[in-house]
């Protein structure tokens, strides 16, 4: 069957894991291949079906193993809706992934795009995937790279430098590498046809038949499991992700105060409440929400109110607190942080709160964009103590409860150089 008559299908996109290799490089022959080798809980092959499995862009995966392996990937690969059955490898990379593409071709309807990865690469992102995606076309593939970091000396064979490499347009290739289907299964048919079997990638043989590939960019973590020295890296990065996947609670706590003038309806915590007197302050003064933005900011160790809206710049003069709130949540969310709790309490002689509370713990769950049922507002009064006894004021006291991500950003650089020294190695 010639590739290029195939027709494509609606869309659809196939990844094949390339698993047929014996890894000769580890120089263990009385291990497992290397891409059975666990990391954490999962092996190297579990994850690299993972990340395509786990991809909205992606249909089908296509696991392709050695036929002596069959029992080792039963016991190492859970099943998965878009994990296909296995297919058997050959005895190079090339024939492998031939096999694969023919498996695929007798799929209905047929993949329009197909990736091609390395089972030795678990580290790979879905925004690399993503990339790769976007990129092939017609005519075209595509395959994620990094930038050439060192300088490139070509020796002889008694390990002399004979020239000195430019590194201008000089990438490492790296894995899923993109193409449409029906052009790449032509070039592997075509390059069988002629005899040749030698090719180490998937864009060499589409590039051989007359394709153009372009470069995406890559990623260091992406790297290639090749010796034991890239396991235990690996494992390392396994760890330190392992840990950013534990939470920790972060409790953060709030305090504001305002005075009441003349004049209603008052805001407290989002909500209008008729009154003869309001808050007075630079903005809306919602005492509530500001307590709130500041134990939310609190949790994540981020400052207060004032230093991301300072009362001296015009632009917040009688802004609405909401703004401050959502953005005290957007933050939170951006590092990593579950706002699991809210809990305000206001203190006032007047207005009555009682009649408006669950108004105003479902505007404050609206903002935070979290459910009513963790959110708690309370009202007491100053017993007629001090400026709030007297009513000439409103103050509110906050709690934020964030689960964080136990890892540190020391701990999360160390994981970005322990991928950047696999892949120099």
């Amino acid at each position: 069957m010639s590739g290029g008559n195939l027709k494509p299908g609606s869309g659809i996109n196939a990844a094949i894991i390339v698993a047929a290799g014996r890894g000769s490089r580890m120089g263990d022959s009385g291990s497992p291949p290397k891409q059975y080798a666990r990391l954490g809980a999962q092996s190297v092959l579990a994850l690299s079906c993972q990340a395509f499995a786990d991809h909205d862009g992606i249909a089908f995966v296509l696991p392709v193993i050695h036929p002596d392996d069959l029992a080792l990937f039963e016991a190492a690969v859970p099943p998965h809706a878009k994990l296909l059955s296995p297919v058997f490898g050959g005895a190079t990379r090339q024939q492998s992934v031939h096999t694969g593409l023919k498996a695929l071709a007798a799929l209905e309807p047929l993949p329009d795009t197909v990736l091609v990865h390395d089972a030795a690469r678990p580290f790979v992102s879905g925004e690399t995937i993503s990339a790769v995606l976007a990129a092939v076309a017609p005519g075209t593939g595509a395959l994620p790279g990094l930038v050439v970091p060192d300088t490139v000396k070509r020796v002889d064979a008694a390990a002399a430098i004979v020239e000195t490499v430019s590194r201008d347009g000089l990438y490492l290739a790296q894995t899923p590498q993109g193409f449409r289907f029906g052009e790449l299964l032509a070039a592997h048919e075509q390059a069988i046809d002629s005899g040749r079997t030698d090719f180490t990638d998937d864009a060499a043989v589409s590039e051989w038949a007359g394709n153009r590939t372009v470069i995406v960019a890559g990623n260091v973590e992406n790297f290639k499991i090749t010796t034991k020295s890239d396991l235990v890296k690996a494992n390392d990065i396994m760890e330190l992700r392992d840990k950013s996947k534990v939470t920790v609670p972060h409790v953060g706590h709030g305090y504001d105060v305002h005075r009441l003038v003349p004049g209603g309806p008052a805001i407290l915590c989002g909500v209008e409440i008729p009154s003869d007197r309001h808050l007075d302050g630079h903005s809306d003064a919602d005492a509530g929400l500001h307590a709130l933005t500041d134990a939310l900011l609190g949790a994540i160790c981020d400052g207060d109110i004032g230093s991301h809206f300072p009362p001296s710049d015009p632009q917040w003069k009688g802004a609405s607190s909401d703004r401050f709130l959502a953005h005290a949540c957007r933050l939170a969310r951006e590092k990593g942080g579950d706002i699991v709790h809210l809990d305000v309490t206001l203190i006032c002689e007047a207005p009555k709160i009682g009649p408006h509370r669950d108004a105003m713990r479902r505007r404050i769950a609206e903002i935070c964009g979290m459910a009513m049922s963790h959110v708690s507002v309370k009202a007491t009064t100053h017993e007629r103590i001090g400026t709030l006894g007297r009513g000439e004021g409103i103050a509110a006291m906050a709690t934020a409860t964030v689960m964080m991500p136990a890892a540190t950003t020391e701990a999360a650089a160390d994981l970005e150089q322990a991928a950047g020294e696999s892949q120099r190695e």
